[in-house]
């Protein structure tokens, strides 16, 4: 059968910490480190055409979408790799640049759904792999691809898709998460002074349980000096309060975990509720 659009769905991911691996090669480079795959992200419509075009858009809470933006490099290099030529829209709800891993969700649902328009015959694996490939040239992640290729909280422990990942389901509660703004990932990616301040705060030791993910992470934001003066009092708040709350990486905000996060977070802003998602990218309708 014949079709003439595909909509897709990929989980973002919030990561806690990360230390960058350089390899030889882009495959072989990426991140270390350990984050929770989440219930937001991004979904993606390609349809057929003969010219290239992409629309970026974000709803907010009240239901409202507006197109944000008309081009994206990451996405435009990941069609033209895959020699497709297709009018995409993308749509999330979650601030963009904010430490969601909107940018690696959004190219692993807007190739899904080409692959399956144009039935290009990538597999999963493949997928992936091109996705990561994008990210680490355009400097816009080093490990979300790898994490959202399925759901749960993560531990990576090698670079790139084929690292060994452990997946762990105990969050049983929803987070919540605070976004003062964005903190743009090539910034800190492309920067050697940042990247050796990350490696030194790398924890020694990974997250066998929830509160050993936060103190980790609480503990590396410390260290790598990316914590900012917004974040630093929204988590001296949750630690007064005894409530599990971290620094959103790479991105200006702070999420918390249970229900009394909540309460406490909105005191600071708007807040979206999130829960761990248990699966990667799906293909959600086909239209022919």
């Amino acid at each position: 059968m014949t079709l003439s659009s595909v909509t897709t769905f990929c989980p973002g991911h919030i990561s806690g910490y990360f230390k960058k691996i350089a390899g030889e090669t882009v495959s072989t480079t990426g991140s270390i480190g350990a984050g929770i795959v989440i219930s937001e992200g991004v979904m993606a419509t390609v349809m057929s055409a003969d010219t290239l075009s992409i629309c970026i858009r974000q709803k907010d809470g009240s239901g409202h979408v507006r197109d944000i933006a008309t081009a994206s490099e990451p996405i435009e290099y990941i069609l033209k790799r895959c020699g497709v030529t297709a009018s995409v829209t993308t749509e999330c709800s979650l601030p963009i640049s904010a430490g969601f891993g909107l940018s690696a969700a959004a190219l692993l649902a807007t190739l899904t759904a080409a692959n399956r328009l144009y039935d290009l015959g990538l597999s999963q694996h493949e997928i992936a792999s091109h996705a990561h490939e994008t990210e680490v040239i355009h400097r816009t992640g080093l490990g979300d691809v790898a994490a959202c290729q399925g759901g749960g909280r993560v531990e990576r422990h090698g670079p790139g898709i084929d690292g060994r990942i452990d997946r762990m389901y105990d969050l049983t509660e929803p987070l919540y998460a605070l976004s003062f703004g964005p903190i743009p990932s090539p910034s800190v990616l492309s920067s050697p002074e940042c990247m050796e301040r990350i490696a030194v705060a790398f924890p020694s030791a990974p997250a066998r349980d929830i509160p050993a993910f936060f103190l980790n992470a609480n503990t590396f934001a410390e260290r790598s000096g990316l914590i900012t003066p917004e974040v630093q009092e929204v988590l001296a708040a949750c630690q007064q309060e005894n409530i599990p709350g971290a620094m959103t990486m790479l991105g200006n905000g702070v999420f918390g975990y249970g229900s009394r996060a909540r309460e406490l977070l909105r005191k600071f802003g708007d807040t979206a509720e999130l829960f761990m998602a248990r699966s990667g990218t799906r293909i959600l309708e086909e239209q022919p």
